[in-house]
């Protein structure tokens, strides 16, 4: 369990995801370009492969991100955050995506 002030911790933003590509002699690894309403694009490594026929469907989606995620270098890519998402055990699987009224760089609260 964490209390209240720990979970404040965690910076929660709406981005979008601006390009996709398949991290090479991986399953499951994609690298997303990610706008979160930073002066620069983030990098984010990301295991969704799978559940994705064609990566394209995630190009210009909105999504929620853990922004504030210390760096971690997956198969020489640095991952500068985390996407949201949900699984159940017999395989149904959902990225968090806010509606379209909400703008790229909005913070949960």
């Amino acid at each position: 369990m964490i209390n209240i002030d720990d979970f404040k911790k965690i910076e929660i933003v709406v981005g979008k995801i601006v390009a996709v590509e398949k991290v090479p002699d991986t399953d499951k690894l994609l690298k997303l370009s990610v706008d979160l309403g930073e002066e620069n694009l983030r990098t984010i490594v990301s295991g969704i492969a799978l559940y994705f026929e064609d990566f394209n469907v995630l190009v210009g989606k909105k999504c929620v991100f853990v922004a504030n995620l210390e760096p971690r270098t997956l198969r020489g890519i640095e991952s500068q955050g985390m996407i949201l998402a949900v699984s159940t055990p017999d395989g149904k699987f959902s990225l968090l995506e806010p509606n379209n009224e909400i703008p790229v760089g909005t913070h949960a609260k």
